[in-house]
C-alpha cells in the first residue's frame, strides 16, 4: 500500500516539475521572440544599406556604427529635437496625472449632481478617435496663435479621457471609504485627502498611466508633423522621418541608428515607471 502511494507522489512531484519545464521553455521562447526586434534593430545599426539587404542576412554587429551616428548628426539636429521631444513628453504626462488623478478621485469617491452624465460623456469622448479631432483641433490652435509653438503640443494633451477612466477604476478599489472618513474626521480638506490619502495608495496605477503617457507622446508623429511650423520645434519622430529618401535612395543603417537612439529615453522611463510598480505592489503585499 505505502509502495502505490510513493509511486503516485512520485509521478505527482514529476507531472509539476514536468510542467514547470514546459512553462519555462514557453516563456524563454517569448522572451526571445519579443527581444529579438531589439536585437535587429542594433544589428542594423551596425552595417550599411548594402550589409543590410544582403543575402544571407548578417546576424552579427558589424564596424559601421560610428559613420552612422556622424551621418545621423550631420543630417537632422538630433539632440535638439530631442530636447524639444522630452519637453513635451515630460510636460505632457506632469499635468496628465495631475489632472486625470484628480478628476478620477472626484469621480470615484465622491457624489455630486450629474456625476453619472458627465461619465457617460467621457466615455463617449473616450471612443472617439483621436484623428478625426486633429482638423478642429488645427482651427482652434490656429486661432488662438499657437501653431508652430510647443504650446499647441502641450495643452491639448494635458487631460485625457483613457487616463480619467483609468484612474477612477484604480481607486474604486484601491482607496476604502474609510480613510476618507477618518481623514475628514481629522478634518482634512479635498486636496489634502487628495494629496496625503490617495496619491500614496494609487502610486503603482500612476506609474502606468505615467508610462503610457510618455510613450504616446514621445512616439507621436501626425500631430506634431502639423502643428510644429517652425522647423527648429519639430519633435525627434518628425526629425526621424526627414532621413527617409525617395527613390530608394534612403540610408538605412543611419535611419536605424537614429531610431536605436531614440529608444534609450523610452528604456529610462519603463525601467522607473516598472520599478515603481513592482516596488510599491510588493509594499502592498507586505502590509
Amino acid at each position: 500500500m505505502a509502495s502505490v502511494q510513493d509511486t503516485k507522489s512520485s509521478r505527482g512531484i514529476r507531472g509539476v516539475r514536468g510542467r514547470g519545464i514546459a512553462l519555462h521553455a514557453v516563456l524563454v521562447i517569448g522572451l526571445l521572440l519579443s527581444a529579438f526586434p531589439f536585437y535587429w534593430a542594433i544589428i542594423m545599426s551596425t552595417h550599411t544599406s548594402t550589409e543590410i539587404f544582403s543575402y544571407p542576412p548578417k546576424l552579427l554587429p558589424g564596424s559601421h556604427f560610428p559613420q552612422n551616428v556622424r551621418s545621423l548628426f550631420d543630417n537632422i539636429d538630433f539632440f535638439g529635437s530631442m530636447f524639444n521631444s522630452l519637453l513635451v513628453a515630460c510636460a505632457v504626462t506632469f499635468l496628465v496625472l495631475l489632472f486625470d488623478s484628480l478628476a478620477a478621485f472626484v469621480f470615484a469617491k465622491f457624489e455630486f449632481p450629474g456625476r453619472r452624465a458627465l461619465f457617460v460623456v467621457l466615455m463617449a469622448i473616450f471612443m472617439v478617435p483621436t484623428q478625426m479631432a486633429i482638423i478642429p483641433q488645427f482651427v482652434i490652435m490656429a486661432k488662438i496663435g499657437w501653431i508652430g509653438s510647443m504650446t499647441a503640443l502641450i495643452v491639448p494633451a494635458a487631460a485625457n479621457a483613457f487616463g480619467i477612466f483609468w484612474m477612477r477604476q484604480y481607486m474604486r478599489s484601491a482607496i476604502h471609504d474609510e480613510l476618507l472618513d477618518a481623514s475628514k474626521i481629522d478634518g482634512a480638506s479635498f486636496l489634502r485627502q487628495y494629496w496625503h490619502v490617495a496619491l500614496p495608495v494609487v502610486r503603482p496605477g500612476l506609474a502606468f498611466l505615467g508610462i503610457f503617457t510618455f510613450m504616446a507622446q514621445w512616439n507621436d508623429y501626425a500631430w506634431p508633423l502639423i502643428a510644429l511650423t517652425n522647423p527648429d520645434n519639430v519633435t525627434l519622430q518628425v526629425a526621424l522621418s526627414q532621413l527617409n529618401g525617395v527613390h530608394g535612395t534612403t540610408d538605412y543603417g543611419m535611419v536605424m541608428t537614429g531610431a536605436l537612439l531614440a529608444l534609450v529615453p523610452l528604456l529610462i522611463v519603463f525601467a522607473i515607471g516598472a520599478r515603481q510598480i513592482i516596488g510599491d505592489l510588493g509594499k502592498g503585499a507586505i502590509r
